[in-house]
């Protein structure tokens, strides 16, 4: 003779139905001894509540659908930790456990850089009390209001304060606010590497170390390296030989090298 099999409740599909404590006591017995079906039916009972635990977070940039997932992970980890024997509700032990999912989450995969943990922690929690107070207040609030509302220091919460802002990073492409030009970015404000620079650099130098030169030869260097005159033209306009022209320039550069390298 077969005996009949106790029907399994299947509780309700995400419409946050209670479900009576001796039905939800079954399917908790059913999912220990390792009865998907229970499993499933359990998910869809407390689904609502790992949906709106993802809310909580849904002002951040994450699309709502990554959230969703990630509370739905904490959700499957949460019953398969829970003891219904320790007498507690399954709901008190699964809030902590989604959101500490989602906050793992954020520190481990939402941040455009790294900052250390700790810093993270207290940016989120100083970030939940900006949006808490101001929608109380109907204002941005003050630093010492987070400070007194989070029982944090006012040093700590201007760090919170900066370590958000490295939570998203922004395109250099993206449009600058208040930019007369649409076409105008970050990256056409950022200054480049003046390719100039160098020679200015050296020019100062020179300029330093030609006046230990001879007038005479100084002349020379300039109708020489700035009016690009051969040493033939050079010699003609000084009255000296070619070789004599030749000579003075390989000792002033001589000297002017030695100079340059003593004021380097």
């Amino acid at each position: 003779m077969t005996s009949a099999k106790t029907a399994l409740p299947t509780g309700p599909r995400e419409t946050g139905t209670p479900m009576s404590p001796m039905n939800e006591a079954l399917l908790f017995a059913r999912h220990i001894d390792g009865d998907q079906a229970a499993r499933e039916a359990l998910v869809r009972r407390f689904m609502p509540l790992a949906r709106s635990l993802a809310r909580r977070y849904d002002r951040s940039s994450e699309p709502f659908e990554d959230l969703l997932q990630v509370a739905s992970l904490g959700l499957l980890k949460a019953l398969d930790r829970f003891d219904p024997a320790l007498g507690h509700p399954f709901a008190s032990f699964a809030v902590p456990t989604i959101l500490g999912e989602m906050r793992r989450h954020f520190r481990d995969a939402g941040w455009s850089v790294h900052v250390p943990r700790g810093s993270q922690e207290r940016a989120l929690k100083v970030r939940d009390a900006q949006e808490r107070l101001a929608n109380a207040h109907g204002r941005a609030p003050t630093v010492n209001e987070l400070a007194q509302y989070v029982e944090l220091s006012t040093e700590e919460v201007i760090d919170a304060l900066q370590a958000i802002q490295a939570y998203e990073s922004l395109s250099l492409d993206a449009p600058r606010p208040g930019a007369t030009d649409e076409a105008t970015s970050y990256g056409d404000a950022m200054g480049e590497e003046d390719a100039r620079y160098e020679l200015v650099e050296l020019d100062a130098t020179v300029s330093a170390v030609l006046g230990r030169i001879p007038a005479r030869e100084r002349e020379i260097l300039r109708m020489r390296f700035v009016e690009d005159l051969t040493q033939t033209e050079i010699a003609d306009r000084v009255g000296i030989s070619q070789m004599q022209v030749s000579r003075l320039l390989r000792r002033s550069l001589d000297q002017l090298r030695a100079l340059t390298a003593t004021t380097s």
